[in-house]
C-alpha cells in the first residue's frame, strides 16, 4: 500500500501548478510559493491543512486532527484524510494548497 500512496501523492503534487514537492518532518510535502506546507504524506495517508472556513465541517464528518505522535498534541487545523479515502486527496490537497498559498509569506 505505501507504494501506491507515495505514488499517488507524488502524482497529485507534481500536477498543482507552483507547488513543490519537498519534506516536512522526514515525509514528502507540497509547498506553497510563500514557503508553506499544505500537505503531506505521514504513514500512508494524506494530511491537509484545510481552509479555516471548512474545518470545522471536516471535523464534524468523521475526519481527525492530525496528532503526529501517539497521545500526543494534534497540530492546529491539519486533518488526517486517510488511504481509504484517496479519491479524495487531489481535491483536498489542491484546496488546501490554494488555502495555504494566500497566506503570507514566511
Amino acid at each position: 500500500m505505501a507504494a501506491k500512496a507515495e505514488e499517488l501523492f507524488q502524482k497529485i503534487g507534481t500536477s498543482i501548478p507552483d507547488a513543490k514537492l519537498s519534506k516536512m518532518f522526514g515525509c514528502p510535502c507540497i509547498k506553497s510559493p510563500n514557503g508553506k506546507a499544505s500537505a503531506a504524506l505521514w504513514r500512508d495517508n494524506l494530511i491537509v491543512k484545510p481552509p479555516k472556513e471548512s474545518l470545522e465541517d471536516l471535523l464534524k464528518s468523521g475526519y481527525e486532527m492530525f496528532a503526529p505522535m501517539e497521545g500526543g498534541r494534534p497540530m492546529n487545523g491539519w486533518i488526517v484524510v486517510p488511504i481509504e479515502q484517496s479519491a479524495k486527496w487531489k481535491k483536498m490537497a489542491e484546496e488546501a494548497y490554494e488555502y495555504v498559498a494566500a497566506l503570507p509569506k514566511k
